[in-house]
């Protein structure tokens, strides 16, 4: 499990550092081919990590409402997001991957509701969706690569 979290806290260092260093208009832009934007795709996987972890082992989550409602699957970008939003998400990236390993260690994940995602794969337990967790986040990093490459 150990190499799981380190995954995806280097995922999360990646897409940290990608937030900072790219100018706004280009995280915002939604190019011609995609339905979605650089920005769209790190807050959908900070929301998502804290539903398939947090929300079905019947934990509160510590991402906003709103930001749940803006960034979940189905959703698109919207407007640009406040300064305060991108504030809130920059802290959170790693933060709540670091506190996810710590809740772990701690036995924090006592139950887990059974969940089959959008691409088939059900999860039975915490370390089932810790795993697609992990490949989720990667198939975002991707896709945000190739947003970076045409805006």
């Amino acid at each position: 499990m150990e190499r799981l979290f380190d995954t995806i806290a280097q995922n999360r260092k990646i897409l940290l550092q990608i937030l900072k260093q790219t100018p706004r208009e280009q995280l915002f832009k939604v190019p011609q081919g995609f339905n979605n934007n650089m920005w769209w795709n790190m807050a959908h996987v900070v929301v998502t990590q804290q539903m398939l972890l947090y929300s079905l082992s019947n934990l509160p989550m510590a991402t906003s409402d709103s930001l749940v409602a803006k960034y979940r699957k189905g959703t698109y970008p919207d407007g640009i997001p406040s300064e305060s939003e991108i504030r809130e998400v920059e802290g959170l990236m790693l933060s709540l991957a670091e506190k996810t390993s710590e809740d772990y260690k701690k036995g924090v994940f006592k139950t887990f509701n059974e969940y089959t995602t959008s691409v088939g794969v059900t999860l039975r337990n915490f370390e089932d969706a810790l795993s697609f967790n992990t490949f989720h986040e990667g198939l975002h990093l991707g896709v945000i690569m190739s947003l970076k490459k045409v805006v």
